[in-house]
């Protein structure tokens, strides 16, 4: 007798579905160029395409297009709207102080390169210092 909790696992693995964007499939996706998939996209990522790539978004386009998929690929460009020929690639982003490495999926196609670099750290709280209480004056420095 199958448990009910395999059973369960087993259908969620038979009824989980492909990615698809916007009732395209990522084979789809790949296949097209930039002018095929403006139509797709949101509004803002359409327009930035519309008026062309910048020199910079440019030659970090040529240099995925080139480049095998295990190659990494560093850039300054946050400004890049991920398109369907970075999907599988790994790109290193600038994020004002080292590179992050960004692995590009489907679904963040449409996005911008540095909406997955995070600009500023985590804040992360410690204990009061000397002096920030009152009972904290009196503690002996070592």
């Amino acid at each position: 007798m199958v448990s009910r909790r395999k059973r369960r696992r087993k259908i969620e693995i038979e009824s989980k579905k492909e990615f698809r964007y916007r009732g395209l499939s990522v084979d789809e996706l790949k296949r097209m160029g930039i002018e095929e998939i403006l139509p797709y996209l949101k509004s803002r990522a359409r327009r930035s395409l519309k008026r062309g790539l910048t020199p910079v978004q440019y030659r970090l386009w040529q240099r995925v297009l080139k480049s095998d998929e295990s190659k990494v690929i560093r850039t300054h460009a946050r400004d890049m709207i991920i398109i369907p020929q970075f999907i599988g690639r790994t790109i290193a982003v600038h994020n004002g102080k080292e590179f992050i490495p960004v692995k590009i999926t489907p679904e963040m196609v449409g996005h911008y390169l540095g909406e997955f670099a995070l600009t500023r750290k985590e804040v992360k709280h410690t204990g009061p210092g000397v002096g920030a209480t009152r009972s904290s004056k009196y503690l002996p420095l070592k």
